[in-house]
């Protein structure tokens, strides 16, 4: 998994390197939130401000919370307690639409009507500014082939979407977020079902929007080894709750890993990077290799 560093470019490099006792400022927060679905509680008292303008990983087992974590932040589900801050105000006062234009989703799997064009799906994003007394511009035109020249699916354009590879239907749907033209941006497992080398161009996207466009993403990852190549900042949950949060070097522990995951494995470090990578105990092959000793 150590390539996965190694993809990483100078820019952002250079920018993972940063002082990392520089202050942060926050823009999105969740302040005391418990949710769940019915009867069932996910989210107990959750208190996180996700820093501006970097890559916020959130990882954890599964059912731990990450995805309702995202949903709240959203404003996709109500809270039974506490709630979601975006620019100093509560998301859930504000209206949809103006929730729409500085906030970006990408949820998990989302499913293209059929027939639809990447042109079109693009074209999507632009909903939260449009309205009766201001229909489609050349504004609006210009951001839809600037989020696809950034997601590079401009050659896909007149395609349909269910046509293409995963991966590149997963930038397609990048791009409409991108035609939102909002600084922050949500995205729930979007490297779920891809190969390596896809995930990897995807995060490499990921890496520019925050490092050459300051923009804030938040991204919901089962990989740990991804997290650990691209985030700034690393939130690890269990049973609701955060665990542990900060600075990639650390929380990407050993003893965090086992803490949350009940995963025994050694951390070491990319010899180009520096950053961090996840090597499980091979206790099963350790053991044979004994025997056979």
């Amino acid at each position: 998994m150590a390539e996965l560093a190694y993809s990483l470019d100078d820019r952002a490099v250079s920018r993972r390197h940063r002082d990392s006792a520089a202050s942060r400022s926050s823009r999105l927060e969740a302040r005391g939130v418990s949710a769940g679905y019915d009867a069932a509680v996910v989210l107990d008292g959750v208190d996180l401000k996700i820093p501006d303008g970097q890559i916020t990983a959130l990882v954890g087992p599964n059912g731990c919370g990450k995805s309702t974590l995202l949903k709240v932040l959203a404003r996709i589900l109500k809270p039974s307690s506490g709630t979601a801050v975006l620019d100093g105000k509560d998301v859930f006062t504000a209206k949809t639409r103006d929730v729409a234009a500085r906030l970006g989703l990408l949820p998990q799997g989302p499913a293209t009507p059929e027939g639809l064009t990447v042109r079109e799906l693009v074209c999507q994003g632009r909903y939260p500014h449009q309205s009766l007394l201001r229909q489609w511009t050349r504004l609006d035109e210009a951001a839809v082939s600037e989020a696809m020249a950034t997601a590079n699916v401009t050659e896909f354009a007149d395609r349909p979407v269910d046509s293409i590879s995963g991966g590149q239907r997963q930038r397609c749907w990048i791009a409409m977020v991108l035609a939102q033209e909002t600084d922050l941006i949500l995205l729930d497992e979007p490297t779920t079902f891809l190969d390596l080398k896809v995930q990897v161009d995807l995060m490499d996207l990921l890496v520019r929007l925050a490092a050459e466009q300051g923009r804030t993403l938040v991204v919901v990852l089962h990989e740990l080894n991804l997290a650990a190549a691209y985030a700034d900042y690393l939130v690890m949950m269990k049973n609701g709750a955060i665990v542990a949060h900060g600075d990639v070097s650390e929380v990407f522990t050993s003893k965090h890993l086992k803490q949350v995951f009940d995963l025994d494995a050694a951390v070491i470090h990319d010899p180009l990077s520096g950053r961090p990578v996840c090597v499980p105990h091979l206790r099963t092959r350790s053991a044979a290799t004994a025997v056979r000793a």
